[in-house]
């Protein structure tokens, strides 16, 4: 569960500085200097605490959320290259087409479709 108890700046501050730094390649510092401009005096440290914190929990609570798939659905198994390095990407896709699940990696991971449930959520979060 998110917990906000103790924090100092409002829930969607927090999210946003979480969302903008995990969605696109900005700094702590330039992400202070957004918030200063929208009137929200946040420290780089505080963004970087919250950067380290709350991905995780968000992603937990999100998967919560996530609509079951149909009893049908594939893995797709794709070379791509991305910025210049040759990366696998594997994707679970329903019957419909629609995106379950992926996993982008720099290594071939053959086994990743045995952690994929047909509900669409993955047994295990992280590769050893």
């Amino acid at each position: 569960m998110l917990s906000f108890t103790g924090m100092r700046f409002p829930i969607d501050v927090i999210l946003v500085c979480v969302r903008w730094y995990a969605a696109c390649p900005l700094s702590y510092r330039h992400l202070e200097e957004m918030m200063e401009e929208r009137g929200a005096s946040v420290d780089h440290s505080s963004i970087n605490q919250w950067a380290i914190r709350f991905p995780r929990l968000i992603e937990n609570v999100s998967r919560k959320h996530k609509l079951p798939v149909g009893s049908s659905w594939r893995m797709d198994e794709t070379y791509i290259k991305v910025k210049g390095v040759w990366k696998y990407l594997y994707r679970a896709v329903d019957r419909q087409g629609k995106t379950v699940d992926f996993l982008l990696t720099a290594k071939r991971r053959s086994g990743w479709w045995k952690m994929c449930r047909p509900t669409g959520r993955t047994r295990v979060t992280s590769w050893p």
